[in-house]
């Protein structure tokens, strides 16, 4: 192999590549998200410096569905992620996230720095009822469950669709961070960054809130019940075409 041949390659192993060079599309992506209180010692210990807390004391759980991704095929996810601030900025922090895809592994470490750890979730819907549960080594580490479809967010009393619409996906296009930490072949630290990226090319399909309750259960391995359940804020149930791009350097650590 040339050169030049290892250079046009995506990912590894050569032989057949992981994943394929981004942007990465998604069709029919399905996010059920609960926002709820939890400890503020808890959120203050997961958000690496330089980044701040927001005051929220809140944080948020996510299951995902994904169906039909560019590259990576059919896979979900679940985990916590943090809202903060970095320089009076507000963004989100991805804090823990568990799959059940090798490619999405792989690439989401490799390229974005995502905190991806091999698990079981799944997001259904069983009878009225939106279902997340996330499993860890057999044990069910995380349920979610909300009232399906009760709330159409994109309806209001004033009838503005479109500036409701526009509202969902200033959520989705939030600045998103990944604390990317990669070793050299002698254990050091050769990629330590707070890695930025924004979703883009929104397709809205639809985006519902209701009640929702989060049961989290302690797991050395999966510890998202480090961010106990203080109060549910509320439940979100979001639909949407878009493209994950390439990010951007933050903060480099080794600089």
């Amino acid at each position: 192999m040339k050169i030049r041949e290892i250079f046009e390659t995506p990912s590894m192993p050569l032989a057949s590549p992981s994943y394929p060079s981004g942007p990465f599309r998604f069709i029919g992506r399905e996010y059920f998200i609960i926002h709820y209180e939890t400890d503020p010692g808890a959120i203050s210990a997961a958000l690496p410096e330089p980044l701040d807390p927001d005051g929220s004391d809140s944080v948020l759980y996510e299951f995902i569905a994904m169906p039909d991704s560019s590259g990576f095929g059919n896979y979900a996810e679940s985990g916590i992620v943090i809202p903060a601030k970095y320089e009076g900025v507000d963004l989100n922090f991805t804090a823990q996230m568990y799959l059940n895809n090798q490619p999405a592994v792989a690439g989401g470490r490799e390229i974005w720095g995502f905190p991806k750890k091999a698990g079981k979730p799944s997001l259904t819907t069983i009878s009225d009822t939106l279902t997340g549960i996330l499993e860890y080594a057999n044990v069910q580490v995380a349920i979610g469950t909300m009232a399906y479809k009760h709330a159409d967010m994109l309806c209001n009393t004033k009838g503005d669709r479109m500036g409701a619409q526009e509202k969902v996906i200033a959520k989705l296009s939030k600045t998103q961070v990944n604390l990317k930490m990669i070793p050299d072949v002698d254990g050091e630290l050769k990629i330590a960054q707070l890695v930025s990226y924004q979703l883009t090319d929104i397709v809205l399909k639809g985006a519902w809130s209701g009640p929702a309750r989060l049961h989290l259960v302690p797991h050395v391995n999966a510890p998202v019940a480090d961010f106990p359940v203080r109060r549910v804020l509320g439940g979100f149930h979001i639909v949407a075409d878009l493209t994950l791009p390439y990010g951007s350097v933050m903060h480099d650590y080794l600089k």
